[in-house]
């Protein structure tokens, strides 16, 4: 936690929260640093997490993604879009959105065609097992904030 609130400036209300649980809040510490440490660019990878966040209803995660991708310069209709239904309106992070959703859908067993889609948009066959990290990563930050009903800190809202 110390870690948290020294990089952030505060200790968000979701970190506490999960901190009654010290294995979770390791475990997604660890797996979302190693997520980041991957190939996946910064924006395919928010791409992964805002997409995670709106499926799963996690307002907290949309919250803080979005920022994260306004740290980034991301342009305000990608942002946009990710936070509602509609397409991206940069074809390649359309890809990374649509080949996570196929991921779960599929439970990982995903067609060839699928695969394919995914590399055709410039990834490689080790981003797809990236995806696959991003998701168990925030499966378990979008559930756990939800189930601790977890708000949002003031700095987000």
């Amino acid at each position: 936690m110390a870690a948290v609130t020294a990089k952030q400036g505060h200790l968000p209300a979701a970190v506490a929260r999960l901190a009654s649980s010290p294995e979770l809040l390791n475990g997604f510490l660890r797996t979302s640093a190693l997520f980041e440490s991957t190939t996946l660019d910064p924006l395919s990878r928010e791409v992964l997490v805002m997409t995670m966040a709106a499926r799963n209803g996690c307002h907290l995660c949309v919250a803080m993604h979005t920022a994260k991708l306004t740290a980034l310069d991301a342009d305000s209709e990608l942002i946009a879009a990710l936070r509602g239904e509609s397409p991206l309106p940069d074809e390649r992070l359309e890809g990374v959105r649509q080949f996570t959703l196929a991921v779960i859908e599929a439970s990982g067993a995903v067609d060839d065609d699928t695969l394919q889609s995914f590399l055709a948009h410039g990834y490689t066959p080790r981003n797809a097992l990236e995806v696959v990290l991003g998701i168990g990563a925030y499966t378990m930050s979008t559930l756990a904030n939800r189930m601790t009903a977890a708000p949002i800190d003031p700095q987000l809202a």
